[in-house]
């Protein structure tokens, strides 16, 4: 076979052949690759595109039997010819010289890149003829066995086709992503990104999990979280490992509600790339949307073909090798994907020139058996990114929005008027509902057209509040735009037209059909079923672009949807209220029946019915449609929508009975998330009756929690959570020191950083609500304290199963004095050892453990997963045993813990030596070791062990007061007793105080009768006179405990009175004793009183402060009123 039989074999098919067997192939299972790498031995044959002068077979020969000369002009003719294809030959081989001629440069050693500017101006035939002719000059050169240097022509001329399409693909994402249409697509005017961007606040961290919250809850839920610490990402970094992370990210997933700024985010990303502002170790970024890809739904290609269809630039470039750049596929909107993604019976696909369906491709895309060095960013909402499979996901992002300070920069850019900007910041802090609502940027944007039109028409008059104010007025002022703009109407025109109206009623009922089946994106099917004409949705589109909007695909499939989901349930809402005043059916009840539509015809009907199925939504789905319903009843906003919405009659009837109604509903025990929306029902429908009942109570200091209804609890977790403050710190004693108080309170808990139930005397009870917290997907709680409580063992196993869940990031457990024994270290020790535990700090001190319980805990300590930096074990009852399995464990695992205290137990001399090594040892990481006070007298169970001998100091006692037992016994007496004067002495009131200066961990009982006062005091108090100054807990020198005849009933400290519990305090019982034990941790400042029982220790009360000084304890005995007379006899006696 000779040189011209082997080149036509190797002749290639036109484009247009190709064109049609690269469809075939895509529609055919198992195709062959479209082509082979120039690089491999089997060589795909040359081929030259010839773009303009094609024609088919038939063709030529009807030019040729055209054409063909008569006998007489035969030789005349075939002159002519020769002399054309002299002059082809010699151009020909003037063309093949000059091409060679480059080509030898292009290989030569020396090369630069400067035969690239010589071709800046040719056009696309040049470029096309230059680039065969490069083919076929590799064809030859690995004929003539020169593969090696077809190899480096081949890369040579690569690098610069990936240069020029790099460039191309740059130029043309600029001009795709420098301009925005904020809010809407395709209409208004352009602003540019880079101007107009506002830095979102992006963490790292959380799960894929599912998420099927109404987008509103979990805006509301964010914007309670408290401020700390989090691993925030700026969105040029989103491939850049955060420290502490050693694997490199391929794969990120990024999360968040509709118009919280995803798509913005990547598109900020692909323009700050494209202008070479950041990440220029990329070479291609190519972002695809799932809208796009749904319209390839039936299609198959290869990874190469698909870029290629989208990005022709390398299609033209020749660039088939995607592996040998560093490549970013962003794929925007999974939410939206109608593809059917299947990671676990995918087939799996390695070879990226391969044919087959669009999903395939992506699933073996994200899964990384294709192109597994390609990088991916997936966006999505919450409720679709478990789609995802965790273990194809190496990080996950969440955009929360804007933070409260880049509201104010947005609005800032938004309005340069200082005054006018300073008024609208100031007018959104007011209405908690549009604060919150403005944490999601598209928000922020309806609330600027709003009131910048209103400050604007109304010169500075009544800016909207309520949701469903701001809602109106958007719409009013996109209609009016509507009118102006496009139908050549003025400002002063009505701009409810018959036309307008027809509008929004048909865009009301597309939005309510499509948010009872759950979609937000309608394709032209979905319009169809829904009975609305194509034609008249692109009308809707081109006119209410700001409301409505449509957008093009690849192949011009017009995809339709609203601008934000809060749109079209206010449109939807508006539809039902349309339909039930036009027609009296309520939508939102299945069927009627002409006698059910006369028993149903009244509003009142309509509302109760959307409240009831409102609270039967599982998920909160309808959460905002009923605010947006309610809020339509007002005769207010119904005014706002004149000529479109016909006003009620007796709204203000209506409107009460749907709050009397509402109000009910929430005295039903609901779970909080109900409650709370129902509160924000009311507030649409101007009713803050019940809020400003209990704020009032709040401010004033008189609520008292005891009293309080379903519905008050409500309103008060109400109140707390929408409160301005953070919720940094929650304090159960504020409100009240009791289970029932904690239960009613849980989601203020939930959304707590840091909760302090201690002394609050809970129970079991209360760990299996706690748990049920910890395990929430949206519990911030990151520090707990239940200290002083009788949770016992099995309440910490039920709190153990939450600290195990990987939804629980609890950091912080503090469970002092709960009377747990080994058992609960055995639960805590299955935590520390879980993989997903985040604890770093516990302390269990003053429990009685003992070496059993700390050899469990060793167990765990010495595993790799347990990274707790901070043990408080003090007065647990360890001895040289436990300490000895301390330290073993902590030679295992040697990396985390930083704190240990064991101080209050007898670590003997072994234990300390060893754990003493220890903290000198470089390879540990414990600085902190705490073992004083040691001794064998802190082996006592119980508070017991800290127990002091008291001694009355007799210079301090008051004249009306007698000594007796040893002066162990004090009584009052009517008759004055013959001490001698002492400055140190209570001269009126009748009190005493001991010698004794307390300075740390003290504990002691007293018997009482009568009335009297049992207190601890600084030295300093006064002595002298009938003034406060000199009373215990009447003045900040001294706390008391009051305790009549019958029990204790108040405490008081700088003659602020607090109740006790009268469960707590009740003698009823026949094991209760007219006994109290005081325990006071001076360094810890917290002074404890309880009621001692034959078996146990009833908490009474705690006060938590800080203690300047020693404190002193004090007695005061005070006479009772019987009648008219006055009765002394009460007495107090040292145990």
């Amino acid at each position: 076979m000779d040189q011209c039989e082997d080149l036509e074999e190797g002749v290639p098919p036109s484009k247009r052949d190709r064109e049609s067997q690269d469809k075939a192939q895509r529609n055919q299972p198992g195709p062959e690759p479209s082509c082979l790498s120039f690089k491999s031995d089997q060589s795909m044959p040359f081929y030259i595109e010839f773009k303009e002068g094609c024609c088919s077979h038939a063709e030529r020969l009807d030019q040729q039997s055209s054409e063909v000369p008569s006998d007489q002009s035969a030789q005349q003719h075939q002159t002519q010819l020769d002399s054309i294809f002299m002059l082809l030959e010699e151009n020909i081989i003037s063309f093949v010289k000059n091409e060679l001629g480059k080509i030898q440069k292009v290989l030569s050693p020396d090369y630069t890149e400067a035969l690239e500017s010589q071709r800046e101006d040719e056009d696309d035939d040049q470029k096309s003829s230059r680039k065969a002719f490069v083919e076929i000059t590799m064809y030859f050169l690995r004929k003539m066995k020169h593969k090696k240097l077809a190899d480096h022509l081949q890369s040579r001329t690569c690098t610069r086709d990936y240069k020029w399409s790099q460039h191309e693909i740059k130029s043309n994402l600029q001009k795709k992503f420098q301009c925005v249409f904020e809010g809407i697509a395709k209409a208004g005017n352009p602003t540019l990104l880079n101007e107009i961007y506002t830095e979102l606040y992006i963490t790292e961290g959380g799960t894929a999990e599912v998420n099927d919250e109404h987008e509103v809850r979990q805006i509301e839920t964010a914007s309670r979280k408290p401020d700390r610490p989090e691993t925030t990402v700026r969105q040029e970094d989103i491939f850049k490992p955060s420290s502490g992370r050693g694997k490199p990210i391929r794969t990120v997933l990024t999360k968040g509600v509709a118009g919280i700024g995803k798509t913005v985010l990547t598109q900020k990303f692909t323009l700050d790339w494209a202008e070479g502002k950041a990440n220029q170790d990329i070479q291609f970024i190519f972002p695809f949307t799932f809208r796009e890809l749904n319209v390839l739904k039936e299609e198959k290609f290869s990874l190469v073909e698909l870029v290629h269809h989208f990005f022709t630039e390398t299609k033209e470039a020749g660039i088939w090798r995607f592996e040998d750049y560093q490549v970013v596929f962003i794929f925007d909107g999974l939410d939206e994907c109608r593809l059917p993604l299947d990671f676990n019976n995918t087939a799996t696909l390695t070879d990226i020139t391969e044919y087959t369906s669009v999903n395939v491709l992506l699933a073996n895309l994200i899964r990384g058996n294709l192109f597994s060095s390609a990088r991916i960013w997936i966006t999505t909402r919450p409720a679709a990114a478990h789609l995802i499979p965790p273990q194809c996901v190496d990080m996950v992002t969440d955009v929360r929005g804007f933070t409260d300070q880049q509201k104010e920069e947005y609005f800032k850019k938004r309005f340069r008027d200082r005054k006018q900007r300073k008024r609208i910041i100031s007018h959104i802090k007011t209405s908690r509902s549009l604060h919150i609502m403005c944490h999601i940027p598209v928000f922020c944007w309806i609330t600027a057209t709003v009131l910048e039109d209103v400050l604007k028409t109304r010169e500075g008059g009544r800016l909207p509040k309520t949701l469903t104010e701001m809602y109106i007025h958007f719409l009013v002022v996109q209609t009016k735009v509507t009118k102006v703009k496009y139908d050549g109407g003025a400002e002063t025109d009505p701009h409810w037209t018959p036309e307008s109206r027809k509008m929004i009623e048909s865009l009301g009922k597309l939005a309510f059909d499509q948010l009872q089946k759950g979609n937000l994106i309608f394709y032209e099917s979905d319009l169809t079923e829904c009975g609305i004409n194509i034609r008249a949705a692109s009308v809707y589109s081109g006119v209410f672009t700001q409301v409505f909007k449509e957008e093009r695909g690849l192949y011009q499939d017009k995809v339709f949807c609203f601008i934000h989901l809060s749109v079209q349930e206010f449109l939807a809402a508006l539809h039902v209220q349309l339909t039930f005043i036009n027609s009296g059916v309520n939508l939102l009840e299945k069927q009627q029946t002409t006698s059910q539509k006369s028993e149903t015809s009244e509003p009142t009907f309509l509302y109760q019915s959307a409240v009831d199925k409102a609270l039967h939504s599982p998920n909160g789905h309808l959460d905002l449609f009923l605010r947006f319903l309610l809020g339509f009843s007002l005769q207010t906003n119904q005014s706002l929508l004149r000529d479109l919405l016909i006003q009620t009659e007796n709204s203000s009837q209506t409107n009460q009975e749907t709050v009397q109604y509402i109000k009910k509903m929430i005295n039903e025990n609901l779970s909080a998330e109900k409650s709370i929306n129902l509160f924000h029902c009311l507030n649409e429908l101007n009713d803050s009756s019940l809020v400003e009942e209990i704020q009032q109570s709040l401010s004033s200091g008189l609520l008292s929690t005891d009293e309080l209804s379903p519905a008050q609890w409500s309103a008060l977790v109400f109140i707390l959570l929408s409160s301005e403050k953070d919720l940094d710190e929650f304090d159960l004693k504020k409100f009240s020191a009791s289970e029932e108080a904690l239960l009613r309170l849980l989601p203020v808990v939930k959304a707590s950083n840091k909760a302090v139930l201690s002394h609050c005397n809970l129970s079991v009870r209360s760990c299996g609500a706690l748990s049920s917290v910890l395990n929430s997907k949206s519990c911030s709680l990151r520090e707990l304290d239940l200290s002083n409580n009788d949770l016992h063992d099995l309440g910490v196993k039920l709190l153990s199963a939450a600290l195990q869940s990987p939804h629980c990031t609890l950091e912080t457990l503090r469970l002092t004095h709960c009377n747990l024994s080994e058992r609960s270290c055995g639960a805590l020790s299955s935590v520390l050892n879980c993989q997903s535990c985040s604890l770093r700090e516990l302390d269990l001190s003053n429990n009685d453990l003992q070496d059993l319980g700390v050899k469990l805990l060793s167990a765990a300590l010495q595993s790799q997963h347990c990274t707790l930096e901070t043990l408080s074990l003090s007065g647990c009852l360890i001895t040289e045993e436990g300490c000895t399995s301390l330290a073993s464990a902590l030679s295992s695992n040697p990396s985390h813990l930083r704190e240990l205290d064991l101080s209050y137990n007898h670590p003997g001399e072994s234990g300390l030596r060893q754990l003493s090594a220890g903290l000198k040892d470089p390879h540990w990481r414990l600085d902190t070791l705490r073992v004083e006070p040691a001794g064998v007298r802190w082996l006592t169970p119980g508070l017991r062990k800290y127990s002091c001998q008291l001694t009355i100091d007799t210079n301090t006692v008051n004249t009306n007061l007698k000594l007796s037992d040893n002066n162990r016994k004090v009584t009052h007496m009517e008759k004055v007793q013959p001490y001698p004067d002492h400055p140190d002495r209570f001269d009126i009131h009748p009190q005493l105080l001991c010698s004794n200066g307390l300075s740390g961990r003290c504990y002691w009982e007293v018997e009482w009768k009568g009335n009297i006062s049992i207190s601890v005091s600084y030295r300093g108090i006064r002595r002298k006179g009938d003034s406060y100054d000199c009373v215990f807990g009447k003045n900040d020198q001294s706390w008391s405990l009051i305790c009549y005849k019958d029990g204790p009933r108040s405490v008081r400290y700088n003659n602020i009175h607090t109740c006790i519990s009268s469960s707590s305090s009740s003698s009823s019982s026949p094991s209760v004793s007219n006994r109290v034990a005081v325990y006071v941790d001076c360094p810890a400042g917290t002074l404890s009183f309880y009621r001692v029982s034959s078996d146990t220790l009833i908490h009474l009360h705690t006060f938590n402060t800080t203690f300047t000084e020693p404190l002193y304890p004090g007695f005061g005995l005070w006479t009772t009123l019987k009648g008219l007379e006055i009765q002394y006899g009460a007495s107090v006696c040292l145990c």
